[in-house]
């Protein structure tokens, strides 16, 4: 039997699908795929702590690091590649007593870049103009943080949390404003002392109207100002 990895890679072939890294491979997964990449990846990692010339059976502090490194990018960093999307559970927005206000939810996130693998880590700020179907509100942060633990770039991370909302609401009023700072930029590079970045994705109203706009960036700055006290 071949490589899991080369098994998966063949099935999305196959099936004419995709696999950057900041896609999601859930569907292409079978029982057990899981389990057999961190073997696999455990491997791997051993080859790279060799190469970089450490002493894997006499250092302490790198016994058993393979695996963890493993555990960590299947498990954590790079769930949302592998884990099926999160179950957005619905309700009716009732004609009756229908709510047609906004509502703006804050997501902590932690994500990685995709081109030097370091961590992305900061917020987003979820708009939303109620249509027929309600979520309940951790399934905001749940959706974002799936769309997040993958290797990715935070003008596409925003797009994505945005599209998933859309889809998970069936409404077209969505804005997405994420600010995040970047290990990329902080621990090699140009060794910024800050590299906090915001990127906003607007859709219907929140683009096309200037007052709708306007609310969301204010309550932005309400709970900022809330989390800063």
């Amino acid at each position: 039997m071949g490589k899991t990895s080369e098994l998966i890679k063949q099935r999305i072939e196959h099936a004419g699908g995709r696999y950057w890294a900041g896609d999601n491979i859930a569907s292409y997964l079978h029982e057990g795929d899981k389990e057999a990449l961190i073997e696999e990846l455990t491997r791997n990692f051993e080859g790279v702590l060799d190469g970089l010339v450490i002493d894997r059976a006499n250092d302490p502090n790198s016994h058993d690091t393979p695996r963890r490194l493993a555990k960590m990018y299947i498990k954590e960093l790079m769930s949302g590649r592998y884990d099926s999307k999160p179950n957005a559970t619905a309700f009716p927005n009732h004609t009756n007593d229908r709510y047609d206000g906004m509502l703006v939810v804050r997501s902590e996130l932690k994500s990685m870049c995709s081109h030097h693998h370091q961590p992305v880590a900061g917020v987003a700020y979820i708009g939303i103009i109620a249509a027929d179907t309600l979520i309940g509100l951790s399934k905001y942060t749940r959706l974002a943080q799936w769309c997040a633990r993958r290797g990715t770039l935070q003008e596409e991370l925003a797009m994505d949390i945005c599209k998933e909302i859309q889809s998970a609401t069936g409404s077209e009023d969505v804005g997405v404003y994420v600010q995040a700072t970047h290990g990329c930029c902080e621990n090699r590079g140009i060794m910024a002392t800050s590299s906090l970045t915001q990127t906003t994705v607007l859709r219907g109203s929140f683009f096309s109207d200037a007052a709708t706009k306007k609310e969301f960036m204010d309550n932005i700055k309400l709970q900022q100002s809330f989390v800063c006290k």
